[in-house]
């Protein structure tokens, strides 16, 4: 079904433990990649042909696909990106150039990802607003009355991760997106590990944000959401200039399109976004329970062997998290470590996983990541830890 899944690295199997970085795509979304360039291909929503109405109507599926998958009220509310971090970008400069005034205030987290502070520290200084931080523990675990400490008047947006990258630690986006409503901030939810891990249901949480990357979920790389309150989004100003964004142009004036065409100026990344439907039909076929039950059991099982091993120290090790392990192990660099299990076949993840602000917080150059995706295994699980053992005994 995952058809890279089969290939040898240095001569031995694959055990591909990054998926918090990307995931695997299954054959249907290759396929689906292979079908739209050698049986429709064209582009949409002008072209009046048969190859252009095929593929306008593929394209249109997948969002139609995210709304049903994030629970939003209606599709002109999904928005395609490029990522996750061309999300962010679109409305920190479409949202924050149109609403945030000087002494305004910006709250973030200690968990985010750059892709969720360069953005805000961009448009903060832009307009003379204020970048406020929560803080965490030693295990990354948000303080929460810290956070209730800098709600106030000023708070304009709340942007905040649902799952770290870097550790798994999930943090608790209910109460904080009710925290900053009774303050009359909006919030921005960043969902790039969360969205394939997580029942999401934007309705319910109430966010006026919620972002994705498309390649996280098994699909295609180039795919990004972008979820917005349908009342906010008419009200923002378009983020890019050029075709589709438009009603009508004159060298006097531009009237814009409506939603989502808004924000979707030139050709957008048509094959991609449709095998993006193929990967979430995947995750809905299979059932996003049976996903998270077997990582769940995977996370179980690796930890308790990472507790065994000397000298090793889980970064994040706490019970709400995804399926991801952050460690360190005493003496040894993380890099020396990612070669040598790259020479038994063993894809792992290291550094400061575009979090070096957390990093600095716990006083750490980086980690090691593993993270599992369905399709990894308790024997992929075993061989790491043979592959770890061996690893370390040569750095010693």
């Amino acid at each position: 079904m995952f058809p890279i899944l089969s290939r040898k690295v240095k001569g031995k199997d694959l055990v591909y433990f990054d998926n918090a970085a990307t995931a695997q795509k299954p054959q249907q979304v290759i396929d689906a990649l292979t079908s739209y360039y050698t049986g429709y291909n064209a582009n949409i929503h002008r072209g009046l042909h048969t190859l252009a109405d095929e593929a306008t109507a593929a394209f249109e599926a997948t969002r139609q696909a995210v709304c049903a998958f994030i629970g939003a009220a209606y599709p002109e509310e999904i928005i395609f990106t490029k990522g996750t971090t061309e999300s962010i970008n679109l409305v920190a400069q479409s949202w924050g150039s149109a609403f945030l005034k000087e002494g305004d205030e910006i709250i973030i987290s200690s968990l985010e990802h750059h892709a969720n502070i360069v953005p805000w520290q961009m448009i903060a200084e832009t307009k003379g607003a204020k970048l406020r931080v929560i803080p965490i523990d030693d295990n990354g675990v948000l303080d929460m009355q810290a956070y209730k400490n800098m709600l106030n008047s000023k708070t304009k947006m709340v942007a905040v991760v649902h799952v770290s990258n870097a550790l798994g630690v999930i943090n608790p986006v209910e109460e904080i997106i009710h925290l900053a409503h009774a303050q009359g901030a909006h919030v921005l939810i960043d969902g790039a590990q969360s969205s394939v891990h997580l029942d999401i249901d934007v309705q319910s949480l109430d966010c006026e944000f919620f972002v994705f990357s498309g390649h996280k979920v098994y699909g295609p790389t180039g795919t990004g959401i972008l979820y917005g309150k349908k009342s906010l989004l008419e009200a923002m100003p378009p983020y890019q200039g050029g075709g589709e964004m438009i009603k009508e142009v004159t060298f006097e004036k531009t009237t814009y399109n409506e939603l989502p065409f808004k924000f979707e100026a030139g050709t957008p990344n048509i094959a991609d976004f449709i095998a993006l439907k193929s990967a979430i039909d995947f995750i809905k076929d299979t059932g996003k329970d049976s996903i998270r039950a077997h990582e769940n059991m995977l996370l179980g099982y690796a930890t308790e062997k990472l507790r065994a091993f000397k000298d090793v120290r889980i970064i994040g090790d706490v019970f709400e998290k995804v399926s991801v392990i952050s460690f360190v192990v005493e003496g040894v660099h993380p890099q020396d470590l990612a070669i040598l299990l790259d020479n038994q076949g063993i894809a792992v993840r290291t550094g400061h996983h575009c979090a070096q602000p957390l990093m600095q917080r716990l006083c750490i150059v980086g980690t090691t990541r593993i993270s599992f995706a369905a399709y990894n295994t308790i024997q992929e699980i075993d061989a790491f830890m043979e592959a770890l053992k061996k690893s370390l005994n040569m750095l010693r």
